[in-house]
């Protein structure tokens, strides 16, 4: 006899419109179950039961069960032969198959249906792996769904960090074109921190993200996958209906592939529980605007330049400018494209690479260290001055191969940036630049003819030369912000 939450589900699905055998799949029991509490929700079954050598054996098998659950048939199987059972294994998996289905029919759940644009959920699912050269990297899915239309979004990622939950979700509400009022979520450490009964403590970073989307984040019992059963279930028809006999070149092509097939497949068929196509129940649904201004859900860091002037990010080394070795620079990076920073400015771009231990080169870089010394980029006051921006590197390499000396014209230019500032000074260099004139003479010549002076006090003049000698360049409040970036990531 059936659990009368299990009899209930049956003529409330049936209500819904769906049939016979989506019934039996949704609750786990036989099609002619179904049929039967159709028709009599009231019925009592009893079956006259024959004894079996199993019988007397019952209660220490139950007994075993409720300490262990999980144990294997053939383990108990072997206890019985202790205890003088002489009967065969078949009727002991029946009794254990029985007993499972027993336990679990009586956990019976009543789906609960969404207001149109109430509530989205959100999985993750694991796909393998794609191999780039020699190297492999895991392939995750990032599902959400709207919950009362169905409606889906996928995304892959080859990690599941906490920048790339929230740079999936922003995608996935573009694509949706709003915002839920609530998120529901399991119990993922870039959503969850940790709980005590009711209580849920979330992650910072993940309510610092949600707050200007004035989301409700809303967190998943534990061990209660049936709360978020639209989204478990959607990964569930995308191994299906998507996977199988799938070749994937790279993330970008896995990417359009399940685009195609949300568009063309997954959100147009008629789903089992609603009867209706996702697509068209989702017209119904009036999600709340996105803000015009979003957060930035790059991957954020500092970096450190090194001597062969690139930086180490994600098992690659991508070069920047030679000005820059010996600083930090911020560097950002999505699934196509890695941009590194000096303050404010765009130091270098370059197109991500998903291979191990590759060096990803701009020519021009490796150009720069020709022209010029390797020991000239380490000098104090030349690695200032091609801080300042392309302009000033531009200007440095033409003075290299006019063959002026370096030392001392970088030196008066600094001194001409002190006394006139770096605004002036830029201009100064840009128009040397068209006309073709090198060296610190013509460039204190246009300063003199169109500038003025900073009117400033000196600085205080020490005994040591070497001291008094000593500039800095402008801090890059970039850098404190990457910092803040990865503080607040776990």
């Amino acid at each position: 006899m059936l659990d009368r939450g299990i009899v209930f589900e049956i003529h409330r699905l049936k209500h819904l419109g769906l049939p016979n055998t989506q019934i039996a799949r949704e609750l786990g029991i036989n099609r002619d179950t179904v049929s039967l509490y159709l028709k009599q929700p009231d019925r009592r079954h009893c079956r006259r039961k024959r004894s079996s050598k199993l019988d007397q054996h019952k209660p220490f098998i139950d007994g075993i069960l409720e300490e262990h659950a999980g144990v294997p048939a053939t383990v108990i199987l072997s206890r019985l032969r202790e205890r003088g059972y002489t009967g065969g294994i078949t009727i002991l998996t029946d009794y254990l198959r029985e007993k499972k289905r027993s336990s679990s029919s009586r956990k019976a759940f009543i789906r609960f249906e969404s207001d149109p644009g109430r509530q989205m959920q959100i999985d993750w699912g694991h796909f393998g792996i794609i191999a780039y050269g020699n190297a492999k990297r895991k392939l995750s899915a990032f599902a959400i769904t709207e919950s009362y239309s169905r409606m889906l979004y996928v995304e892959f990622t080859h990690s599941q960090k906490q920048d790339l939950l929230h740079r999936c979700l922003l995608n996935a509400f573009a694509f949706f074109g709003g915002t839920p009022h609530e998120l529901l979520v399991d119990n993922m450490l870039t959503a969850v921190i940790e709980r005590q009964g009711l209580l849920v403590r979330f992650n910072d970073a993940f309510l610092d993200f949600l707050r200007p989307l004035k989301i409700n984040p809303v967190a998943c019992n534990v061990r209660s996958p049936q709360e978020k059963g639209k989204v478990e279930r959607s990964i569930g028809y995308l191994r299906q209906s998507f996977w199988p006999l799938r070749k994937m070149q790279n993330l970008a092509d896995a990417n359009a592939q399940v685009r195609q097939w949300l568009d063309e497949i997954a959100n147009r068929r008629i789903h089992g529980t609603t009867g209706e196509r996702p697509m068209e129940r989702f017209k119904e649904v009036h999600l709340r605007s996105l803000p015009e201004h979003l957060s930035d859900c790059s991957e954020t860091g500092s970096v450190y330049v090194h001597r062969d002037f690139a930086v180490r990010f994600d098992g690659n080394d991508y070069t920047v400018p030679p000005w820059t070795v010996g600083k930090r620079l911020l560097l950002k990076a999505d699934n196509e494209m890695v941009s590194i920073f000096f303050k404010d400015k765009v130091a270098a771009v370059h197109p991500r690479c998903w291979e191990y231990k590759k060096r990803i080169e701009i020519p021009s870089h490796a150009e720069q260290v020709k022209r010029l010394k390797r020991r000239l980029w380490k000098d104090r006051d030349i690695s200032l001055f091609a801080s300042m921006g392309e302009d000033a590197a531009t200007y440095l390499e033409a003075l290299a191969e006019a063959s002026q000396p370096i030392k001392k014209n970088i030196s008066r230019l600094l001194d001409l940036r002190d006394e006139y500032g770096v605004e002036s000074l830029l201009y100064a260099i840009r128009k040397a630049l068209q006309f073709k004139a090198y060296g610190a003479d013509y460039i204190e010549n246009i300063l003199y003819q169109e500038m003025s002076p900073k009117r400033v006090h000196p600085p205080v003049k020490l005994q040591d030369e070497d001291l008094n000698r000593i500039r800095l360049s402008m801090p890059s409040l970039a850098e404190y912000d990457a910092y803040a970036v990865k503080r607040s990531t776990p």
